[in-house]
């Protein structure tokens, strides 16, 4: 694979499982990883990400090609597969780990995540968007079993409850951008 020319988003909404098992399956989205940033502790666990003392939030990092698809659809995305407007929590998530964030690498990204906020996200939401828009720092990738943990658990409780119903929904309103 050739990676020359990808850019990198690096986005929080809940849990990484959900979102990365999203981004996998876009065209022109070359890697999805699984992480944690956002917060201030080097070399976070799961374990202390969970204790909510790091400050870091459940993070995906996702590789693309702009040509392909742009930062904007990535955002789009983003949006439509996690809820923006709760501060703190997704579903029966709850924590500062949870949150909604949006971690900007350059000032194009910060432009167009403030921009797609206030119009993308303010049109398909009736509550207020709460998602933290702010500069990457650091990108700590999450333990290996936390990679590619939906292909990888289809089956498991929590793959069926929550990551299934929210894929069927991702993919009828994007099958435009599926692989």
């Amino acid at each position: 694979m050739d990676t020359q020319g990808l850019q990198v988003a690096t986005l929080g909404g809940g849990c990484f499982w959900c979102l990365e098992a999203v981004f996998q399956e876009l065209k022109g989205v070359y890697k999805v990883e699984s992480g944690y940033a956002g917060g201030e502790t080097s070399n976070p666990t799961y374990k202390t990400v969970c204790s909510g003392t790091t400050g870091h939030a459940e993070v995906v990092q996702v590789h693309f090609d702009p040509q392909t698809i742009p930062y904007s659809v990535i955002l789009e995305v983003f949006w439509s597969a996690h809820d923006p407007t709760t501060l703190n929590r997704q579903g029966a998530d709850r924590g500062t780990q949870y949150r909604s964030i949006i971690l900007w690498h350059d000032d194009e990204q910060r432009q167009t995540a403030e921009t797609s906020a206030r119009n993308v996200a303010a049109a398909l939401w009736d509550d207020p968007v709460v998602t933290e828009i702010a500069p990457f720092e650091r990108f700590y990738p999450a333990e290996a079993y936390h990679q590619d943990y939906y292909r990888l658990n289809t089956g498991a409780p929590y793959c069926q409850a929550v990551i299934s119903p929210k894929l069927s929904k991702f993919r009828e309103r994007f099958q435009h951008l599926l692989k």
